[in-house]
């Protein structure tokens, strides 16, 4: 089995919102900051193709219980995760991660030369591999064990439903893989690299503490 994990995406999902944060400045010399982690570490990121559709990912990564109550604490002292007043050190023993491809526009640099919109279509999502890593400082190592529980194409109707048989077929993609986790310090970070079938790196995303 090769070291990096790698799986078709032609092979599910998240409603995401935002960690929340709270900043304390009671003594400008000892600034709190408290991020909430209650649903769970959350990613995001933009994604485009040389001369092709631009898309964005977001995903979530939770586990049964785990996040509940779960905050990091950044001081000028450093930082902890906390879970009341019990310090927390490792993730759980397993990982859930969903996320949602979906089309968004792309930048004026990212447009392809015809100037046209384009979308992601089933034959371009099968050709993208994608590669979980888990990244302590700059070292990442590939991540093991994961399984694919759900993959779907979900059909996205035109906002002008009288012209949708002259418009392209759009769609999102949803997925839903687990993640061994045992023993993984949370000061590490989950990478998720989506490649084109050359080699490319057409999206890159982090979900951390």
């Amino acid at each position: 089995m090769s070291r990096r994990l790698i799986v078709s995406l032609s092979l599910v999902a998240a409603l995401l919102l935002p960690s929340s944060r709270t900043v304390l400045n009671a003594d400008p010399n000892h600034e709190k900051t408290v991020w909430n982690y209650d649903g769970g570490l959350f990613m995001e990121t933009d994604g485009s193709i040389p001369d092709g559709p631009c898309f964005r990912i977001f995903g979530r990564a939770t586990a049964p219980h785990y996040f509940e109550n779960l905050k990091r604490v950044d001081t000028n002292a450093g930082t902890m995760v906390q879970r009341g007043n019990d310090v927390v050190t490792e993730f759980p023993a397993q990982l859930h991660l969903s996320f949602l491809l979906s089309d968004f526009p792309c930048d004026m640099q990212f447009q392809n030369a015809s100037g046209g919109p384009t979308y992601l279509t089933k034959a371009v999502v099968s050709t993208f591999r994608l590669s979980f890593y888990w990244k302590h400082g700059m070292a990442l190592r590939p991540a093991q064990g994961i399984v694919v529980r759900r993959h779907v194409m979900i059909p996205v109707a035109p906002y002008a439903t009288e012209l949708a048989e002259q418009l392209p077929k759009r769609f999102q993609w949803e997925f839903e893989f687990d993640l061994p986790s045992k023993g993984v310090p949370v000061s590490d970070s989950l990478v998720l690299v989506l490649r084109t079938q050359d080699g490319r790196i057409a999206a890159r995303a982090a979900a951390r503490m």
